[in-house]
């Protein structure tokens, strides 16, 4: 009896873990759906700096790979606690807006 409970708990355990990792997939997936860039770039970008940043004809960002990796940068550094998904799609809006690199 103790053998077969101690499997049935087991396997109970395995079955959390598997919903808690869905469930942490989930919401971060819905944070990237529901996230608005824009509303993003106001609150982390823009609140430091303006749009200067971006349109000054000495500006250090000269690929698509170095925007995202400079987003990163500035949310790791601030604390911004934005998600990879928000991170790609600040980094999306700013070279759409901005940048105009191929991606």
């Amino acid at each position: 009896m103790n053998v077969r409970l101690t499997t049935l708990a087991r396997a109970h355990a395995v079955a959390a873990l598997f919903a808690a990792g869905a469930l942490l997939t989930a919401v971060s997936a819905g944070a990237a759906e529901g996230s608005d860039a824009h509303a993003l770039i106001e609150k982390n970008c823009t609140s430091c700096h303006g749009s200067e940043m971006y349109t000054r004809p000495d500006r250090k960002i000269d690929s698509f790979s170095a925007l995202e990796t400079q987003v990163e940068a500035c949310n790791t550094n601030l604390d911004t606690g934005m998600f990879p998904e928000e991170v790609k799609a600040v980094a999306t809006l700013l070279n759409e807006e901005y940048y105009k690199f191929e991606e």
